[in-house]
């Protein structure tokens, strides 16, 4: 099968921050895979934004050091880049910026830069008289570090623009399998009769991670696992897990039905936390180091309990956990069913329940566990199966990689289309759900070998319940 590609409709698109970290690994590789996919029509124009004193010609150079190697296309893809420098707290540059973007195509403007900077962006957006009543702004994560800065966050875009024309990138939400999820939770008549507390035991979510805090040391000191991923990205992830189904694939309606999720998120109690730093080992230092605080109490692992009071949930557990310096790199979503309530085999000490395994990566997919009869004589003995569905094997990709996440997100913003961006009141419910864990989380993080699935503790969170964690596995 190939996929269509939809080109979208000519555009400006504005980058600040454009010659940082994230640019450089994935805004411009992103845009630039589009190009080759004949997704963004040749009348667009990309205009960095920075401090830098340089010119158009230099910048594009720098541009083309991010890109890959003597790739055909790079040159035309190039000469739709232009640069302006300006300072994002000053006056300097935004006249030459207000000149070199149209009025004729979609705008946008991707803040690619630190949070405290978002809002002399779109005060000057608009005082210069750059930004149209249609444009549109793209905003990076950390959305706020607590509740009340994510309201003052929001506070402040409000000011400007509209919610309509504000994007909150996730980049989780970006990827194939997690669009897949709503696929097939709500286009197959298979999975939705069984997604609820009667039928499912407990649902198990893992993103695990082999690389410590590195060159981020600072930053990540500042925020935790609980900040620098519960928040966000798991939280995304249990919404579509246990959110209902939208009375239409509409962007508002999707978001109402995550925000009914996380309102409907019981308090975490203390007891339910775990919290974790790794030690030092042979693929690195310890945390304490790589964070430069030797007496660092932020987390780089967090497990945790958590219910939700609906009709559909009530009684199920959901198990999240993430960490640095894991055994290998994992995102996994695991739905396990309950036991039937009758079993017939009494002989079958071997048996295991059905569990629908969701991949974010790597290797998108889904796996649902069942057993057979094991083939042969010598009576009915029973051996559990995958049904395995690979998205490069299934969908005729095998050997190719699958659009990065940013891909996808970048040409929705063209479009217009939010349903994978977070809105305002999802992202403060959010916080007002975490800042309790927060406070309760008072301990000293538990230290776990690096390499190991995170600290003792961890398992015990589940062996208290008669359940266990799944392996981390690549």
């Amino acid at each position: 099968m190939v996929s269509r590609v939809i080109p979208v409709e000519p555009f400006d698109l504005v980058i600040f921050g454009a010659s940082g970290d994230l640019a450089r690994r994935k805004i411009w590789p992103a845009l630039w895979q589009r190009w080759q996919a004949g997704q963004i029509p040749p009348e667009s124009r990309v205009i960095g934004a920075a401090r830098a004193e340089q010119g158009p010609a230099e910048f594009r150079d720098w541009v083309r050091a991010a890109l890959p190697a003597a790739a055909e296309g790079t040159e035309a893809f190039l000469a739709r880049v232009d640069y302006v420098a300006l300072d994002a707290r000053g006056s300097a540059g935004w006249a030459a910026l207000a000149g070199a973007v149209r009025r004729d195509v979609v705008q946008a403007y991707y803040f690619s830069v630190a949070p405290d900077l978002f809002g002399a962006l779109a005060e000057r957006l608009h005082a210069h008289g750059i930004a149209g009543p249609d444009a549109r702004i793209v905003v990076e994560k950390p959305f706020g570090h607590d509740l009340q800065t994510a309201r003052a966050l929001n506070a402040t875009l409000a000011r400007h623009f509209e919610e309509r024309q504000i994007y909150r990138i996730d980049h989780y939400l970006g990827k194939e399998t997690v669009q897949n999820l709503m696929a097939v939770r709500f286009a197959n008549i298979l999975f939705e009769p069984l997604w609820n507390a009667r039928y499912v035991d407990h649902v198990q979510i893992t993103v695990a991670e082999t690389v410590g805090v590195g060159g981020r040391g600072a930053y990540y000191d500042g925020s935790g696992a609980l900040r620098d991923m519960v928040q966000n990205h798991m939280m995304q992830l249990l919404c579509l897990i246990a959110m209902e189904p939208p009375y239409h694939f509409d962007p508002d309606a999707v978001r109402d039905e995550k925000l009914k999720v996380i309102r409907a998120l019981d308090p975490v109690r203390p007891s339910d936390i775990v919290r974790g730093q790794y030690r030092a080992g042979p693929e690195g230092p310890d945390y304490r180091s790589d964070a430069g605080n030797r007496r660092s109490v932020t987390e780089s692992f967090v497990a945790l309990k958590c219910g939700i009071s609906n009709w559909r949930w009530k009684g199920t557990p959901f198990y999240l956990r993430t960490g640095k310096r894991l055994r290998a790199r994992a995102s996994e979503i695991a739905i396990t069913f309950r036991d039937p309530p009758h079993f017939i085999f009494d002989d079958a000490p071997g048996w295991r329940g059905n569990v629908l395994s969701i991949r974010l990566q790597p290797n998108e997919g889904m796996n649902l566990s069942v057993m057979i009869k094991e083939p042969g004589p010598g009576g009915m003995r029973l051996v559990q199966v995958p049904l395995d569905m690979s998205f490069a094997e299934a969908l005729g990709a095998e050997g190719t990689d699958m659009p990065d996440a940013y891909e996808r997100l970048i040409m929705d913003v063209m479009r217009g289309n939010q349903t994978l961006f977070m809105r305002g009141d999802e992202v403060e419910a959010a916080w007002a759900w975490i800042d309790p864990i927060l406070a309760a989380a008072t301990d000293a993080p538990a230290p776990y070998d690096q390499g190991s699935a995170g600290p003792d503790e961890a398992l015990a969170l589940l062996h208290r319940d008669g359940r266990r964690w799944r392996a981390i596995a690549p």
